[in-house]
């Protein structure tokens, strides 16, 4: 819909107008459901326009889709984005994605689009704004887009980039001839190393061709006129300002020039087959012979003369002077803060938006941005200004590029308590007891926190020290949680993010020398504080913005950080902590309260914010995570390998707290980024109910696979113990639970032989993905073929003959788990989001794993088969079948497409309805998780098992009749003596007062009671 009209663009007053009217338009199209759908070369636009009827019978209310922006080429992902402004040509064509959207819109559908605020792609060479910076370094146009360290500690490498990307260090690459200079397709010059491309300086040119008296030397009075222009040109050309001026009329001067100086040499390289043989026998004399050193001496002066340098890939780490996604070389840093970089790259944005095309956002990693809040405000303006203004600025855009009009509604609407007009969530990872700022105009999160709270249900918590217990006897040491992350965020700063440390201290060393009482604090000692300081940090990080404001929130996690910092620490200057706290907090000195110089101190704190969340993920998420594996469920994004289960209560709590502040926030299960499926945990939450068995049957394989172990030279045993322990988990939770024929058994061990390599270059322990070892790698690939091994020599594989005894009881009862999470996510406050195939069973482990290809049309035809059987047999029946045939995943299914269904049917009830936890009474209280929604009189009653296993004692049959005893339900006032019709099965209930939980499930595992 485009409200758009001339009084629009003429008065202010129409544009808070507008802004009601798409306030009220949010509200009709806000997202009930959700289906995330991975787009790249094998899945296109046209394949998820294919997919939409199949979506649309499912129940999803809109498609949630990964970033469509130009990727580099071969992209799994989308998210190295290399031109903000082009939509990805291998995923489809912008008639392709309109015609997609449309379609979305006939069905009463919408879509949801990751954006990539954060970074860009770099590292093909086919990013143009990257080309241009290192062309032209300093001068270029875009050479503030990114957040590059242009002044770094390191003289060598001021006003160029560090390019870590060579296999050996740079002399030797040199002179081993693997550097060239060669033109390229479009008859520029360029530097070729392997298949990495990067431009040359046109005003290093001349070097190539050595001075211009050496030319007339050679040539003489017999150069022709075409040789002569071309040496005028190289004149020009080494005229021009060199890369690293900061001088404003220089850098115009060279920008105005350029372009018809580099056309110039392009003409003649295409025209004159005089010039390009004059150019190629200068490259071949300039590219050296490898084993005459000095014949690549001119080479290095011309490479020392661009506005990067070469480095051997190990010192990224430390020297690397640009901003990464985490530790990613060829992932830079945008400066988003900039309003020009925002306008830049948000054109096509705009578009999509203006015409409807989008119907909300998804905001990747905000906590890369210098000031989060300012991005969000950003893009609701840009939304606004789409919507009512269309597709172009117009009037007085502001730098930003959204108009100075939009900016001044929104500022009179601030006093009116805006709502966000577009609908908005933000990946925000909350650590426990955290919450999302209030005043951020987004509509919640991507569903992190409520996936760990939906885990942890299912987790029996009274066997907490049993497993812990296990652990320390496998891994034979005794190992704190807690401190294993504090250690390993600091391993993450020494190693992968120290460039990143480097930068802040160098600021607060310039801080402090202003300051008598702190300028005799060492930079090793600054150093130090801010490395402690953030291992201390209790979560991802805090959100001071551009105008200093310092919430009581954001002061009290750095006191939290600097008060344990102080604890850890045996620095000789432990004030140094003080220092620090003062300049996070910017209260200035005692003595003066300006003498650190505001600004200064400003965009300290803004920059330290940035680096405690990727500290905070690297060292916990892709660190610890890893290497605790007492009970790999709970070792999730999100999540903590300190935690170990949550209460009924703890969920009912932040389901309450969501519907009350969030309640359109996202509620996920299984993502693109999980490091396990939702499967995969709910069949190791069942392990939490058998400790003594479990541990019995990890005894037992760690004797009978000992004689499979392989010991390397160096004396080292592959796998470790903790390896093992995360192996044997590894498989019970990721086992199939069909195989058919070799080759599908063939990629079940490799798919675990390629986690395990993930997992433990991510552990950092034995290898990493900074010091590779090979052999471990193969001894472990070699371990994992041996182990799962049907047959062991002439003789039965003792290992696979126990593994098959445990499997079932786990595999019954982990679909059990995974149906009642499934409806749970149905039901609570907030939008359910389905990812990609995960609506049969999944037992996918992390990227790339859970990327693989989904077959569709398998999906869609069990659903077609399941809604005419319901017709024809009645729901019931269907149910019964499913439940004897659970294996084929056709039951998860069936409940996600008919609670889908109902949520669409009873939409206000589920977007709007109270939260009401209700309570069990008698026997088996502690395995039932129950709830209402209710709203203007409609009501819905969720009831579902935990702890199942231990509910059925270990028969393998539906939680059924006898079983619940006399266990019985209260039921909220709405309920009381109106007949109930369970969604799932069609049955109807006429309860009392109470409901008995076996006439809840008397027919099926779990319950979806809506008031008949």
């Amino acid at each position: 819909m485009q409200i758009s009209s001339t009084a629009l663009l003429e008065r202010s007053a129409g544009l808070c107008d507008c802004l009601d009217a798409l306030t009220a338009e949010k509200r009709r199209t806000t997202p009930f459901s959700t289906y995330r759908l991975q787009f790249n070369g094998n899945f296109r636009f046209a394949d998820a326009r294919r997919l939409l009827p199949y979506l649309e019978k499912l129940g999803i209310s809109h498609c949630y889709s990964s970033p469509i922006l130009k990727a580099r080429a071969g992209s799994p992902h989308g998210y190295d984005i290399i031109d903000h402004n082009q939509l990805n040509p291998e995923i489809g064509t912008l008639e392709e994605f309109q015609q997609l959207a449309h379609e979305l819109h006939a069905r009463g559908m919408g879509l949801v689009l990751d954006t990539v605020p954060n970074h860009m792609g770099v590292g093909t060479g086919d990013n143009p704004w990257w080309q241009d910076v290192l062309q032209n370094g300093r001068t270029s146009a875009y050479a503030d887009f990114f957040d590059i360290d242009w002044e770094p500690i390191k003289p060598e490498l001021h006003s160029k980039v560090l390019i870590p990307i060579l296999g050996n260090t740079y002399g030797e690459e040199l002179e081993a001839g693997h550097f060239k200079v060669l033109l390229d397709d479009d008859s520029r010059l360029m530097v070729r190393y392997f298949e990495t491309r990067l431009p040359i300086d046109p005003q290093t040119v001349p070097l190539i061709f050595g001075p211009t008296k050496e030319f007339r030397r050679r040539n003489g009075t017999n150069a022709s006129s075409v040789l002569v222009e071309f040496d005028a040109l190289l004149t020009a050309m080494g005229r021009l300002p060199v890369n690293s001026v900061t001088d404003p009329a220089d850098i115009r001067r060279r920008q105005t020039e350029l372009p018809r100086l580099l056309d110039e040499f392009a003409r003649l390289v295409r025209e004159s087959s005089e010039v390009r043989v004059h150019i190629e026998e200068a490259l071949r004399e300039l590219n050296g012979a490898p084993g005459d050193c000095p014949s690549f001496d001119a080479l290095h002066e011309l490479l020392e003369r661009q506005a990067y340098r070469f480095a051997f890939w190990r010192v990224s780490g430390e020297e690397i002077n640009y901003r990464r996604f985490f530790d990613i070389n060829d992932l830079v840093g945008l400066r988003m803060e900039n309003p020009r970089v925002f306008a830049a790259t948000h054109k096509l944005m705009r578009t999509l938006l203006a015409e409807g095309l989008i119907s909300g956002l998804r905001v990747d990693h905000p906590d890369g941005l210098l000031d989060p809040l300012q991005y969000f405000m950003r893009m609701q303006r840009l939304y606004a200004a789409s919507r009512c203004l269309g597709a172009e600025a117009s009037l007085a855009p502001a730098a930003d590029g959204i108009e100075l009009d939009v900016h001044a509604a929104f500022a009179q609407q601030e006093s009116r308590d805006l709502q966000a007009p577009l609908y908005l969530l933000v990946e925000k990872i909350l650590e426990p007891g955290e919450h999302q700022p209030k005043h951020w105009p987004t509509d919640g999160t991507v569903g992190y926190d409520f996936m760990n709270l939906l885990n942890g249900i299912f987790i029996d918590r009274r066997n907490e020290r049993l497993f812990t217990t296990l652990y320390q006897r496998v891994v034979e040491l005794g190992v704190k949680v807690e401190k294993l992350i504090y250690e390993s965020k600091k391993l993450v700063m020494r190693r992968a993010l120290a460039s990143e440390v480097n930068v802040l201290t160098q600021i607060l060393d310039e801080i402090s020398n202003r300051d008598r009482r702190a300028r005799d604090y060492t930079r090793g000692v600054l150093r130090e504080a801010i490395r402690e300081t953030i291992a201390c940090f209790p979560v991802y990080r805090t959100y001071i913005d551009e105008q200093g404001h310092v919430s009581e929130t954001d002061r009290s996690y750095i006191e939290q950080a600097i008060d344990c910092a102080k604890r850890q620490n045996g620095t000789p200057a432990p004030e140094v902590f003080d220092f620090l706290r003062s300049i996070l907090l910017l209260q200035g000195s005692e003595t003066d309260t300006t003498i650190y110089g505001y600004r200064r101190q400003l965009y300290f704190t803004l920059k330290f914010q940035q680096l405690t969340g990727p500290v905070m993920a690297k060292g916990l998420e892709d660190t610890a995570c890893y290497v605790y594996n007492r009970f790999i469920s709970v070792n999730e994004v999100g999540g903590t390998p300190a935690a170990f289960g949550v209460s009924i209560s703890e969920f009912h709590r932040g389901n309450k707290e969501r519907g009350e502040s969030n309640p359109d926030s996202m509620l996920c299960s299984s993502t693109h980024d999980a490091k396990r499926s939702e499967d995969v945990r709910a069949r190791l939450n069942v392990l939490s109910e058998m400790p003594r068995m479990w541990a019995s049957h990890v005894m037992k394989w760690r004797r009978v696979n000992h004689k499979h172990k392989i010991t390397l030279a160096d004396g080292r045993t592959v796998p470790d113990n903790n390896e093992e322990y995360l192996l044997y988990q590894t498989l019970v939770g990721a086992w199939p639970l069909r195989i058919e024929g070799d080759l599908q058994w063939k990629e079940f061990v490799r798919r675990i032989q390629q986690y395990m390599e993930k997992a433990m270059h991510e552990a950092k322990v034995n290898l990493s993905w900074i010091n590779p070892n090979p052999e471990y790698v193969a001894g472990m690939n070699a371990f994992i073929e041996k182990i799962l091994a049907p047959v062991d020599g002439r003789k039965a594989n003792l290992f696979w003959d126990s593994l098959q005894k445990l499997l079932p009881q786990v595999m019954y009862f982990g679909c059990i788990n995974s149906l009642a999470q499934t409806v749970l996510k149905l039901t609570c406050p907030g939008v359910p989001d389905f990812y990609q195939g995960e609506e049969l069973w999944s037992f996918s482990l992390v990227d790339p794993d859970n990327r693989r290809p989904v077959d569709f049309e398998l999906r869609e035809r069990a659903a077609d088969e399941l809604r005419t059987r319901a017709v024809s047999e009645g729901p019931a029946q269907v149910c019964h079948d499913l439940l004897r045939n659970f294996g084929d995943g056709r039951i998860k299914l069936w409940v996600t497409m008919r609670g889908l269904n109902f949520r669409r049917e009873r939409s206000r009830l589920f977007r709007v309805g109270r939260y009401i936890p209700l309570e069990a009474e008698h026997g088996k209280a502690e395995h039932l998780v129950a709830f209402a929604r209710e709203h203007a009189g409609d009501a819905v009653i969720v009831a579902v098992p935990r702890l199942s296993l231990t509910l059925m004692k270990g028969r393998e049959e539906a939680p059924l009749g006898s079983v619940w005893n006399d266990t019985a339900l209260s039921l909220p006032p709405e309920a009381i003596g109106r007949r109930l019709r369970n969604v799932l099965t069609g049955e109807i209930i006429q309860p009392g007062h109470t409901l008995l939980c076996r006439e809840i499930f008397a027919g099926f595992p779990v319950a979806l009671l809506a008031l008949d």
